[in-house]
């Protein structure tokens, strides 16, 4: 399997910790003193068989940063795009790319390059069970997680027919994909026990997904096949589960028994580095009087956090910037951030 990461992402809910040219990816956030990135390509080189096999598709603007933290990796491998046209064009591109180099038969993997994975032996075999549906029906496989709560956070895949067990691991058709639902949606979704988080993680033979990026994406795949990577500012911008896997009759999933994270926002810390023994997690400095359930985060060791009577929020000391937020509004970021954009004399903050 060639796998892809994908790199280009923002990280706009780690505001202030993740900035425009050092975002999320680049970053230390799980406790491994690592960047997310390259915990991923670490994880990831196994089953590319080393450096040579491992690809990585960032924004041109983080290109730089990403050959710093993958010194490694071929300058060949790594797609830099120009403008970022959401997750079809990069899959699209990256898959055209792999297929003119190794051939159409050759099988891809699509990784965010920001999960947490807490077991990697099942992970792997998850992954092998993957590549045999994929290769063996000629179609998509993607990776289910099985929910935890009625999130209405992620997309949610429905499970319609058995297709039978892959490395001891059950396969199922794709009934239907389903966006970010409202809550009395996601709980009835749960109830169900037919539903998988959708983590974006995907695998195929690369000529299957071609075939359905031209029937399903047709403009795109054209300006794309007959113009390059050049044409990438006029692609229309496109999440692969809308181009594709919300159209195609090729797609399967597999629910996973691994643990797993997305790392989305400062609760996904929270969730990863939290002590039962422990009121808060504390990454910084931090003096607290009758505080509990709080995250608190400052990059320079030297700062001292001072709490008195909270609890259920989140605190980053952040260079310049400080930020107090309840734990249940950090999605409410990006909306801060759009504020902080139409100040020009706060551009630097970004």
């Amino acid at each position: 399997m060639i796998p892809v990461i994908l790199a280009g992402g923002k990280g706009e809910r780690f505001w202030p910790l993740s900035r425009k040219a050092r975002p999320k990816q680049f970053l230390s956030l799980d406790g491994s003193g690592k960047s997310l990135l390259q915990t991923t390509a670490d994880r990831l080189l196994d089953l590319a068989n080393g450096w040579e096999g491992l690809w990585v598709i960032t924004a041109a603007h983080l290109a730089d940063g990403v050959r710093e933290q993958l010194p490694d990796l071929p300058a060949e491998n790594l797609l830099a795009e120009v403008e970022g046209r959401d997750t079809a064009p990069a899959v699209a591109w990256a898959t055209l790319e792999i297929a003119k180099r190794y051939g159409e038969q050759e099988t891809i993997g699509f990784f965010p390059a920001d999960h947490w994975i807490g077991n990697q032996d099942t992970f792997y075999q998850t992954l092998a069970a993957a590549e045999e549906l994929a290769t063996t029906h000629q179609a998509i496989a993607t990776l289910g997680i099985t929910p935890t709560h009625p999130s209405t956070g992620y997309g949610y895949i429905e499970q319609g027919e058995k297709v039978g067990l892959f490395q001891n691991c059950p396969g199922f058709k794709v009934s239907r994909f389903t966006e970010k639902p409202n809550l009395a949606t996601a709980e009835s979704f749960l109830a169900t026990r037919r539903y998988s988080w959708n983590g974006g993680m995907f695998i195929f033979p690369a000529g299957v997904m071609l075939a359905e990026l031209r029937t399903h994406a047709p403009e795109m795949m054209n300006l794309l096949e007959q113009e390059g990577s050049a044409v990438y500012p006029n692609l229309p911008k496109l999440s692969i589960d809308y181009a594709v896997m919300e159209k195609t009759d090729r797609a399967y999933v597999l629910p996973v028994t691994f643990e797993w994270d997305d790392l989305g926002d400062w609760n996904a810390i929270d969730r990863l580095l939290h002590q039962t023994d422990q009121p808060n997690v504390e990454l910084a400095r931090h003096v607290g009087l009758d505080t509990s359930d709080t995250l608190l985060y400052a990059s320079n060791p030297e700062d001292l956090i001072v709490t008195i009577g909270l609890e259920d929020l989140v605190i980053v000391r952040e260079g310049k910037v400080t930020l107090i937020a309840r734990k249940d509004r950090t999605q409410d970021i990006k909306q801060v951030l759009k504020k902080v954009q139409e100040q020009s004399d706060l551009s630097d903050l970004l």
